[in-house]
């Protein structure tokens, strides 16, 4: 089953853009120069993690960057993000994507690579024809070498200028709201997406005045790293770097420059704060980041070790109350394919609750496959349900524009309808095969989209039309958030439990309050223990479909 990238991280990279924050760092920096800093993220060995900064010390705006550099022998580049690559021997040229390549005056922008071998700093390198540690002259138009570039990822948004750090404030905390947990304990979990402060502006604090931290009972912060079988940070800057200003800060304090922890996480505590029932698990894995599960399986103990590290690090240790696994293909193929075999998802689990304790939540995102010999098949879930306390089933992304020409289809059904193109791809045979196995009710989740999935060039209104390609959306070409959709293109009808719309030559399917409120229906009449969404940035700014999971759930 196809995953959405605003779910999943990057379908093309693995991390997020990391920024500059506004503290001392180490980076190169010439007066009047274009300059390129290579940094070692992380290094196991047989691999690494590289990051690469380039900055712009001049005083004019750059229109374009182009890094040309060799790597010893023993290294090489295997995968990269937010840049195009291209290869000739040991020599590598780096150019920016089409939607990083203006850099302001003093503004920095970062991308990443993995590599093969222990980590070694590149030699000749060159930023727009001069030396990476100074000299690169400003340029007025895009390098013409450059590669295609695709449209920046729903996951990693551009970020150019580093913020600035607001002086102390005085001013008052916002009043505590009373909290209460949601009737009959059932679960509203909702993924935060690290990236989102990027270009969608949306920070911890929109999860408080959007109502929503009120409705829900978990965060799922998304995503740390898995690469090299350890558990890593996925961008520091948005995790604990970023500096708030009051107007921005959930309580209306501002960050200062020499406090120990800031960012997202600073926030999320803020946040607890402010809603002493709310509990917050760190997402590891996700799409992209899943292949990193592989070598976790070959030493679970291991992995479990540096996760518990990196979770209880004594600067954040008190935000986070568990751990969630998003091993989205064990033994089966996503983005790559794992043969770890069915059990290995079982030990992986077994080994962090084993670390963690018996008082710490450990969760997991699973597939929703239920089709025969599928992936729900290919792993024994039920074996490893009794050291989770839930399961989530990602439920939606069944269908989408990754297949081009279609037939159109809703990417959350709940039930089959005729016509539906694949056998066991809805929401209500996912449960049923999990429940067969032996995982319990209430230990499963029933998963929502917050967006919709699109295709262009269709003349049909009723699901099962043919396509062109991809509609058209704000950060990823076939997927659009609720909040937009819901006045761009408003729903017509309704299909296997969740609703569709037609708009000119566009084709959307996307769940709204009503579809929302049948879906918790079901969700009670199975006994689920409750239901978790992705992401809370597509929600309206009044929190529209989370109020109708609360609604719903009664």
């Amino acid at each position: 089953m196809k995953r959405s990238l605003r779910r999943a991280l990057w379908a093309t990279g693995a991390v997020v853009a990391l920024a500059v924050a506004a503290v001392p760092m180490t980076t190169a920096s010439a007066a009047g120069s274009v300059t390129a800093t290579f940094a070692k993220v992380q290094d196991w060995g047989t691999g690494h993690e590289g990051r690469v900064t380039v900055t712009n010390g001049t005083s004019s705006t750059v229109n374009g960057w182009r890094i040309e550099f060799t790597l010893p022998s023993g290294t090489s580049i295997s995968s990269s993000w937010d840049a195009d690559i291209t290869r000739s021997g040991d020599r590598y040229v780096a150019v920016n994507k089409s939607w990083a390549s203006t850099l302001a005056p003093g503004a920095s922008f970062s991308w990443g690579y993995n590599g093969t071998g222990a980590y070694k700093a590149p030699v000749s390198c060159t930023i727009n024809g001069g030396s990476c540690t100074g000299g690169g002259t400003p340029t007025t138009t895009a390098p013409t070498t450059a590669p295609p570039t695709t449209a920046p990822p729903t996951t990693a948004p551009p970020t150019t200028a580093p913020p600035t750090t607001a002086p102390p404030t005085t001013a008052p905390p916002t009043t505590q709201p009373p909290t209460t947990p949601p009737p009959g304990g059932k679960k509203v979990v909702g993924y935060f997406a690290e990236w989102g402060v990027y270009a969608r502006n949306y920070h911890v604090k929109n999860i408080h005045t959007s109502g929503s931290a009120a409705k829900l009972t978990h965060i799922l912060y998304a995503f740390g790293n898995t690469t090299g079988g350890r558990c890593s940070i996925g961008d520091s800057y948005a995790d604990y770097e970023k500096a708030y200003t009051a107007a921005d800060s959930v309580d209306g304090v501002a960050d200062t420059w020499d406090q120990p922890l800031r960012g997202s996480f600073n926030q999320l505590r803020k946040l607890k704060k402010m809603y002493p029932n709310l509990k917050v698990l760190w997402s590891f894995g996700g799409w992209t980041w899943s292949g990193g599960f592989t070598q976790a399986a070959q030493n679970p103990a291991a992995f479990a070790d540096s996760c518990y590290s990196l979770v209880k690090d004594p600067r954040w240790a008190d935000v986070f109350d568990g751990i969630d696994v998003d091993w989205e293909y064990p033994n089966a193929c996503g983005l790559q394919c794992d043969s770890s075999g069915p059990n290995a998802f079982k030990n992986v689990v077994s080994a962090l609750r084993s670390k963690f304790g018996s008082s710490f939540l450990v969760t997991a995102a699973i597939t929703a496959d239920g089709s025969n010999g599928g992936k729900i098949d290919a792993t024994d879930y039920a074996g490893a349900a009794n050291n989770l306390n839930w399961l989530m089933p990602m439920t939606y992304d069944y269908f989408g524009a990754f297949n081009a020409q279609g037939p159109t289809a809703p990417h959350s059904p709940l039930y089959s309808y005729a016509g539906i193109p694949q056998q066991g791809f809805w929401s209500d045979a996912a449960i049923q095969k999990l429940k067969s196995k032996g995982v319990p009710s209430s230990k499963l989740l029933l998963g929502v989209g917050f967006y919709g999935r699109g295709w262009t060039g269709v003349t049909q209104a009723a699901p099962g039309g043919s396509a062109t390609g991809a509609a058209p959306g704000t950060y990823e070409a076939g997927i659009e958030d609720y909040k937009v959709l819901k006045n761009s293109c408003p729903a017509t009808g309704t299909v296997g439990g969740t609703a569709y719309a037609k708009c000119g030559s566009n084709w959307w399917s996307y769940d709204t309050p009503s579809t929302i409120g049948g879906k918790m229906s079901y969700a009670n009449s199975q006994g689920l223990g409750g239901v978790f969404f992705w992401e809370l940035s597509g929600d309206t700014s009044n929190g529209e479909l989370i109020g109708a999971i609360k609604g719903g759930l009664g």
